[in-house]
């Protein structure tokens, strides 16, 4: 892309230093336009981009020449860095749609995995006091693309670092760990992503779905906040607003 770019760049550079100073040379003293040099540079652009405001026209058959070429070179540059944009544009709107591209979001909501409970958290935001207007960033392997473009998307398993640190987890202000059904022992896997989430995030509040909110392994990380699966379920299913700072580390084990 840096080498199309400077390409493109080096011939309306070569343009430029070639037909104006020509344009000068054929035009200056029968052209009653071109009274000093800027007057060729503001030829060359206007007429290089095509625009034609005819302020200052050639008026011998050498400037006209000169004028054919700075319009063919014009619009070859032009048109070619237009479609760079283009193809750069889209390729970051593509990364993105396809998690690839590094998310630089601050005091953000990161969820890891993305299953059926956690799209039904996503779809009850508008109701969590203080999450309405937070970044979002979904890290999970489970789907190809984004489910939610207006939020960002991490392609990758959450227990991995380098995914973890793509979502720029280590600025999350809360990460919300859901079980992945997939696994014999879906518990034993959410902790695990989870002190891979207390490693790289420390001082971020971790929420993490349990099948079993008494499972004793919790024991070894009190900082965890835990969500009852059936309890979460049913708390968006009566559509009541969900408050997980209300849970608390210990009240949500009782």
């Amino acid at each position: 892309m840096r080498n199309r770019i400077g390409l493109f760049v080096g011939a309306a550079l070569v343009s430029l230093m070639i037909n104006a100073p020509l344009f000068w040379w054929f035009e200056q003293g029968s052209n009653p336009a071109i009274t000093r040099p800027f007057d060729t540079i503001w030829w060359w652009v206007v007429t290089s981009a095509t625009v034609g405001y005819g302020d200052i026209v050639p008026t011998t058959t050498a400037g006209r020449v000169v004028g054919i070429t700075t319009i063919i070179s014009g619009i070859f540059v032009y048109t070619n860095v237009v479609a760079i944009i283009a193809e750069s544009a889209h390729a970051l709107m593509e990364r993105r749609h396809r998690g690839t591209a590094p998310v630089s979001a601050r005091n953000h909501i990161v969820l890891c995995e993305y299953t059926s409970i956690a799209d039904e958290f996503i779809q009850a935001f508008p109701t969590c006091p203080g999450m309405e207007d937070k970044e979002v960033v979904i890290v999970s392997d489970l789907v190809a693309r984004n489910p939610y473009p207006q939020h960002h998307f991490v392609a990758g398993v959450p227990i991995n670092p380098a995914a973890l640190r793509q979502a720029n987890i280590q600025e999350a202000e809360s990460v919300y760990v859901f079980a992945n059904l997939r696994f014999a022992d879906p518990d034993m896997k959410t902790i695990h992503v989870a002190s891979r989430v207390m490693t790289l995030a420390p001082s971020a509040q971790i929420y993490v779905e349990m099948v079993d909110p008494n499972n004793e392994l919790l024991e070894l990380a009190p900082q965890l906040i835990v969500m009852d699966s059936r309890e979460l379920l049913e708390t968006i299913l009566r559509q009541e607003p969900i408050n997980p700072k209300a849970w608390g580390p210990r009240s949500a084990r009782a």
